[in-house]
């Protein structure tokens, strides 16, 4: 069990916290981290969207070339749906699928490709796509038959 009587908890410390109010507690812990981070971190911390500096005009363009798919898996197949807003897309798409990931090429564009991790393993063939309503449907059966291997751990002296 960690010693909490110990420093730097001493009582005198713990009866001040306690007598904190929050906006006190708040404002320690901003002046804390704004003495421990640099200048332009600190500046970081006190918006809103922390990320938003970090995006690039690149990253925006791929995210909005996004396909907005759906993954599931049932007893027996692993299902992925993919609205198609556009029929043409139809006849220039191309899915191809690993054991764990199903990649859709030439949509939305012809030069994108777009990768979606798989909920479960699936088998090499077997696998079905089927368009009705707006709506891609991809069947692959999954893959029951999982080998497992024991690795044995030894010690290095």
């Amino acid at each position: 069990m960690f010693p909490w009587n110990m420093f730097p908890f001493t009582k005198d410390m713990k009866d001040s916290l306690q007598k904190m109010k929050p906006d006190e507690i708040n404002n320690y812990v901003q002046e804390l981290i704004g003495k421990i981070m640099p200048n332009n971190m600190g500046d970081m911390m006190n918006h809103q969207d922390l990320f938003r500096n970090f995006q690039t005009s690149d990253t925006k363009q791929r995210s909005a070339n996004v396909l907005n798919s759906t993954a599931f898996e049932t007893h027996d197949y692993v299902f992925v749906r993919i609205p198609i807003r556009n029929e043409e897309w139809l006849n220039q798409l191309r899915i191809y699928h690993t054991s764990n990931q199903l990649i859709v090429e030439h949509i939305p564009d012809r030069e994108d490709s777009n990768t979606i991790t798989l909920p479960a393993i699936v088998k090499k063939k077997g696998g079905t796509a089927n368009y009705k309503d707006g709506v891609l449907e991809i069947k692959i059966p999954k893959n029951i038959d999982m080998q497992y291997s024991q690795i044995d751990v030894t010690e290095i002296l």
